[in-house]
């Protein structure tokens, strides 16, 4: 059966499937449409993997798929066999971090001193625009403390690696891209703690030499690993190259999960307005940081990279101080929607810019970015 057969097909089942679900929730049989909710989504990302162009968003819609598991059955993500799942959290971050350490080489660092108005800008930008958009949101919204610290801790975090992807895809400028990401990421563990201590100290308190330690544990460390290990043994272990992205894909996924489960209940009081301000983090995020570059005269690819840069942020690291700091089912809402709503968003004002390339060169599409093969969104 072709590929355009079996989209339709899924399609069609997923359209029974939403309609039995909608009448066993009419009916207050919320035990099986859990199960329903699951099967339509993981329908629709079969279908749209058969699509050239959607394949891309394949991940998100099974993230929404095992998030809709959580929701419906959160003991089974929470403590099973009386495990808590949560401390899988931390090992599962330093793991992705460390396939993010394998992406990155010196010479990304080095492009401080041939792009530094770019660099000085991107990360300028990203530290400044993300947390102060996030505190306006909390003033609009008036959540809860702990789930408004949370918002101040997404935009307070260092970018993605996801961002890189987002970059190539979008063709702009792949080199600064990288840099920015490994530039933001080395100083988030005084920049991160500052934004809280200052932003969120209203809201819960904050133990700005905790959160620094915690940051290295579980970015730094790593992530100097990977880039060590990529230094002097690259090459040499051609299954990690081929594994990380999976077991990154995985991890993230995992921790989503986990932080809904623990943080069901709060959800379904704020869920769809969390959801809503998360978007409108993310967008303004993008807004401002391309005309924040355009104002400041720079390559239409370089102020197209400094929009991804500033509205992709690290989820999973903003997760995994959540669970740091004891607050992990309210703390850290914020980070666990922010991560699909970000990958959307980004697929698509990527794909939009591919499709609208700059006339004065492209990021060449028959090669991937180095240590870089579809890599975990985060």
């Amino acid at each position: 059966m072709s590929g355009g057969k079996l989209s339709k097909l899924a399609l069609v089942l997923a359209g029974i499937t939403l309609g039995v679900f909608m009448v066993l929730t009419w009916i207050d049989a919320h035990q099986q449409a859990g199960l329903l909710l699951m099967s339509f989504f993981l329908l629709i990302a079969w279908a749209i993997r058969q699509h050239e162009l959607l394949k891309g968003y394949s991940f998100t819609v099974m993230i929404f798929a095992a998030v809709s598991l959580s929701m419906y059955y959160p003991q089974f993500f929470v403590s099973p066999g009386g495990f808590k799942l949560s401390k899988l959290i931390v090992p599962l971050m330093q793991i992705i971090m460390f396939g993010m350490g394998t992406g990155l080489s010196i010479s990304d660092f080095v492009g401080v001193i041939k792009m530094p108005k770019g660099v000085i800008a991107g990360v300028m930008c990203h530290y400044l625009i993300m947390p102060l958009v996030a505190l306006g949101i909390t003033y609009l919204f008036r959540f809860p403390d702990e789930v408004s610290a949370g918002i101040i801790l997404i935009g307070s975090c260092p970018n993605g690696l996801a961002s890189n992807v987002m970059t190539y895809l979008a063709r702009a400028n792949l080199a600064l891209s990288v840099t920015l990401t490994a530039i933001s990421t080395f100083i988030a563990p005084f920049v991160t703690p500052l934004f809280m201590q200052l932003l969120a100290g209203q809201y819960v308190q904050v133990d700005f030499w905790d959160m620094v330690w915690d940051i290295t544990k579980i970015v730094i460390i790593p992530v100097s690993g990977g880039l060590l290990f990529n230094c002097f043994l690259h090459g040499r272990f051609k299954a990690l190259d081929n594994i990380m992205p999976a077991v990154s894909m995985a991890g993230i996924g995992l921790i989503i999960v986990v932080i809904t489960a623990a943080g069901r209940d709060a959800l379904l009081v704020v869920g769809g307005f969390l959801v809503l301000a998360m978007l409108l983090h993310n967008l303004t995020g993008y807004f401002l940081g391309y005309w924040a570059a355009r104002m400041l005269r720079m390559p239409e690819r370089d102020c197209r990279t400094i929009a991804i840069e500033v509205g992709l942020q690290n989820a999973g690291l903003g997760s995994s101080l959540a669970l740091a700091m004891g607050k992990l089912s309210t703390v850290g809402l914020a980070p666990a929607i922010f991560a699909p709503v970000m990958n959307i968003t980004g697929s698509s004002l990527a794909l939009w810019w591919r499709a609208h390339p700059v006339a004065d060169g492209c990021q060449p599409m028959d090669q991937t970015p180095e240590g870089q093969n579809q890599p975990a969104k985060i």
